[in-house]
């Protein structure tokens, strides 16, 4: 509890905006990471040595959608009653799905650089086991970015009844140090490499009136969601969540202020909108393989003729 003379924030915002919204992410987040893995896996040898990079995409995504189930029943109940170790798991889980998607869609980003940027440099040189290497390396990345978060406090309460995103008042002055370095070093720095990657293909591709207008498009298409990846997701998250820090870091030493329940209700906003990224991330096997449009196509027409068979179909009359 936070025993400073300033008002509390109120917190029934959460339990009413985060449930439906993890509920949301959980089940379209499944059915399409499933479908792109799937579709992935069956065309592995025609998306080149970036599929290994979707690959691990997708196992971040899935390994983070397990545990909103968890999240829903706490947001819901407002008690956290799987433990204080599960807790943190589950937290741990997040960061390296958000960290670990970052690092993957700028190990891409870098690729596709160089390929069309350097073709010749990199013919014959990019493997997948150099894919499967870099991917170790993203992993072992985000595990020592992410491990420090797990020596904080996340519980509270005598039965562990709230699990932090963050961690206690207690100690929040020195996750905002912690905080920021890793906005830095986990969501900033990839984010210029990743925007300064695609700045540079999109000049090349637009420069020369010879390009193929296909790979042209590709990589526009792929760039616009990147952008919304980045704008809808990662950006809003990361300021939010360090404003809010600073919020609680305030109002710790006293310090009052007006604006503690918007950046609150913003961070949560925030937040619901991070994890819409596991939803989102399969857009990037849309772009990748030419099938999966067609598919989906071919599974909405399903669902459409069923619809109108249902719909259409005369109704039954009891024999007497």
């Amino acid at each position: 509890m936070n025993n400073t003379l300033c008002p509390g924030v109120s917190f029934d915002f959460t339990g009413k905006f985060l449930p439906p919204v993890l509920m949301i992410v959980f089940i379209v987040g499944l059915v399409a990471n499933g479908w792109g893995l799937k579709s992935l896996l069956k065309n592995w040898k025609k998306l080149g040595d970036v599929n290994v990079f979707l690959l691990n995409l997708g196992l971040a995504d899935i390994l983070y959608l397990l545990t909103l189930p968890f999240l829903v029943v706490y947001y819901m109940g407002r008690k956290w009653i799987f433990g204080a170790t599960f807790c943190k798991i589950t937290r741990f889980c997040f960061n390296l799905n958000l960290y670990g998607t970052i690092g993957f869609l700028t190990c891409i980003s870098v690729y596709r650089y160089l390929a069309i940027v350097h073709p010749m440099k990199v013919l014959g040189r990019t493997t997948v086991t150099h894919s499967v290497t870099i991917s170790v390396l993203v992993w072992l990345l985000v595990g020592v970015q992410s491990l420090p978060d797990m020596f904080y406090t996340k519980t509270s309460g005598n039965y562990g009844e709230k699990c932090y995103e963050t961690t206690h008042w207690m100690f929040v002055e020195d996750y905002l140090k912690y905080s920021l370095g890793w906005t830095l070093t986990g969501f900033c720095i990839p984010f210029l490499i990743t925007l300064g990657c695609y700045g540079h293909v999109i000049v090349i591709l637009c420069s020369k009136n010879s390009t193929d207008k296909v790979l042209e498009q590709k990589c526009m298409k792929l760039l616009f969601i990147l952008i919304l990846l980045f704008c809808v997701c990662y950006i809003p998250y990361h300021l939010l969540k360090n404003l809010n820090l600073w919020s609680r870091v305030l109002t710790n030493q006293k310090i009052c202020h007006g604006w503690s329940d918007g950046v609150y209700i913003a961070h949560q906003i925030s937040r619901g909108l991070v994890c819409l990224n596991s939803a989102l991330n399969p857009l990037v096997y849309l772009h990748g393989n030419k099938d999966i449009p067609a598919q989906l196509r071919r599974l909405l027409q399903r669902a459409r003729h069923a619809v109108m068979c249902v719909s259409i179909a005369p109704p039954r009359v009891p024999r007497v």
